[in-house]
């Protein structure tokens, strides 16, 4: 069994997708990019604004899902450059200070709409 978990505090998805599926006491978030939902344009340039807007998202997705960002228990961050990891991952401190998630960080080729960085989620319920 599985819940579809949407809201339009998080950015609408561009394909066939979920923002967030609920199943057996976790949400699985999609893939988070730095874009503004109402406008659909990135944050700004950087990679801390980005960053920062990517996270504002997942928190919008995990409240819409019923858990916080003490709930997530996995975080795999992609990076279109690993040169940006520093800057990534002050921001990402911000967010996860307690007893952060596990995680994995790894730079790729290409990132939906050219961002500079995408996370997905899975927090326990």
């Amino acid at each position: 069994m599985k819940d579809i978990v949407v809201t339009n505090r998080g950015p609408k998805p561009i394909g066939p997708y979920s923002q967030a599926i609920k199943s057996n006491g976790f949400l699985f978030i999609s893939g988070q990019v730095g874009v503004d939902p109402a406008s659909g344009a990135f944050a700004g340039p950087t990679i801390q604004q980005q960053t920062e807007r990517m996270l504002e998202n997942v928190k919008a997705i995990l409240e819409a899902g019923g858990a916080s960002l003490g709930h997530v228990v996995k975080t795999t961050v992609f990076l279109k450059d690993m040169n940006d990891f520093a800057a990534m991952n002050e921001v990402y401190a911000r967010y996860f200070t307690a007893a952060p998630p596990a995680r994995s960080t790894v730079q790729v080729a290409r990132l939906p709409k050219d961002a500079l960085v995408e996370i997905e989620v899975v927090a326990g319920l």
